[in-house]
């Protein structure tokens, strides 16, 4: 239920209207907008929130009780933000999990413990190394088929680890045969359940156990039972989205081969960091050999495009020796990096002098904007200081472009000035594909048949005759 606060201006007559001759038809009506308060907390009882979770439609049923009632204070009153960034992702990672827990026949509340191990986040790394939307280690990981290396973590693959925690759920809760249990297991370990219930005096309940608990296990059952709650009443507690976000519609593809992402995405017109989100489980921006039969997911919109185009796309994205040092060179950024630090390292040199000011336009979205205008996601919040990817119609985004033009670019790596024939110096992860769509009007054949090609082979440092 959503909570307006209305203001009404009172204009009180002193005398009745036929006294001063005063027709209805001629007074105005004035249409008074409602002005809505994301920020207002309405109130609530104990006996309130109880009622609602009695009546709440679930297959994990519990007691409202005070430990459960602290945390539900916690979340929608001290800690709103955190509640309102998990309400903002759920939408991308809810639908998943529910056909993830349907296939495995267990209840569809378990996808909230997500929001208590990671924030639905699947990059999430914790202070002891375990990792990703379900917060596995790494030997746990690799029991339920998570393997990992230096250039890809299946951890931080959103279906593959909620696949992992189903399974794994599923196992602790026939070792136990109580999901509140199960759950402590998952965040303690089953060593930790069974003392429990030993020095319980055999009890078998979450609460017959609590005081013999792990500390942290004892606040994450009751965590995860005030997210239960909440996710469902979050209107009522006025916990309210100003700009909603919209999950992107991906598919699968596989190339069968190492990969070079920056390159996949420079040659079908997708924003690397929307690439970067729909495959967190790359850590690199590179598929390496003993990898290349995974699926990479890109955005629905480009499939068509690169399958149509398979031969062409393996060609160009293939990964090189060289490519592959430099990808792994470049620092990646994480989650403690300072903001300065990470502005300097990311931006190019401002100034005033190539700074536009760049006005949000209905349907605008940061990626689309930072390939319209020929940079990062990243440089742009940056450059104004966003926490988010959320923007809205109508505000101004500074945005700083790079010094070099695409004809000085060219003729940089020509020796020569636009407009005139020219050479270009094929540079690292280049192919004839690449360098055809950097130059418009210039096809592939043209370029091997004026360098004298049998194949499409080039190499770094090698010049070639354009035009």
């Amino acid at each position: 239920m959503f909570t307006f606060l209305l203001i009404f201006l009172f204009q009180p007559f002193a005398f009745s209207q036929e006294l001063f001759g005063i027709n209805n038809a001629t007074i105005e009506e004035e249409t008074i907008a409602p002005i809505y308060h994301f920020e207002h907390i309405p109130d609530f009882t104990y006996d309130e929130v109880a009622k609602k979770i009695k009546a709440m439609d679930t297959d994990m049923p519990f007691e409202l009780n005070e430990k459960i009632f602290s945390f539900i204070n916690y979340f929608v009153v001290r800690n709103r933000e955190y509640t309102k960034m998990v309400i903002q992702r759920k939408d991308i990672f809810f639908p998943m999990f529910e056909e993830t827990l349907s296939d495995h026949d267990m209840p569809e509340d378990i996808k909230y413990l997500s929001i208590i191990e990671s924030g639905l986040s699947p990059t999430a790394k914790s202070r002891v190394g375990a990792l990703g939307l379900w917060q596995f280690m790494p030997a746990t990981g690799k029991m339920y088929g998570l393997d990992y290396n230096k250039d890809v973590d299946f951890r931080m693959d959103p279906e593959m680890s909620s696949d992992a925690a189903a399974k794994y759920l599923k196992s602790l809760y026939r070792m136990f045969g109580d999901w509140e249990l199960a759950l402590a297991a998952y965040n303690c370990g089953p060593g930790n359940v069974r003392k429990a219930i030993r020095r319980s005096g055999g009890k078998k309940t979450f609460w017959g156990v609590y005081n013999y608990l792990p500390k942290e296990t004892r606040s994450y059952v009751p965590q995860f039972q005030a997210m239960m709650y909440i996710m469902r009443y979050a209107e009522d507690h006025n916990l309210i989205l100003e700009q909603p976000t919209y999950p992107m519609v991906y598919d699968k593809i596989k190339f069968n081969q190492e990969l070079d992402l920056e390159q996949l995405a420079a040659v079908s017109g997708i924003c690397i960091e929307d690439l970067e989100a729909l495959n967190p489980s790359v850590k690199n921006r590179l598929i390496p050999a003993s990898n290349q039969y995974m699926a990479v997911n890109v955005p629905k919109s480009k499939v068509s495009y690169i399958t149509e185009n398979k031969e062409q796309f393996a060609d160009a994205v293939k990964l090189t020796t060289e490519r592959s040092v430099a990808l792994r060179t470049i620092p990646t950024p994480t989650a403690n990096t300072n903001q300065k630090a990470a502005t300097a390292t990311t931006s190019p040199t401002l100034s005033s002098q190539n700074k536009i000011t760049y006005v949000v336009k209905s349907g605008d979205v940061l990626g689309t904007i930072a390939q319209r205008h020929g940079t990062t996601v990243t440089n742009i919040k940056n450059w104004n200081n966003l926490r988010s990817n959320t923007i809205k119609v109508g505000q101004k985004l500074s945005i700083y472009k790079k010094g070099d033009s695409f004809e000085s670019t060219l003729a940089n790596n020509t020796g020569t000035t636009a407009g005139t024939p020219q050479f270009y110096t094929v540079q690292p992860g280049d192919s004839l594909w690449i360098i055809s769509r950097k130059f418009n009007g210039v096809t592939i054949d043209q370029i091997k048949k004026l360098n004298n090609l049998n194949s499409n082979q080039i190499k770094p440092g090698q010049k070639l005759k354009i035009g």
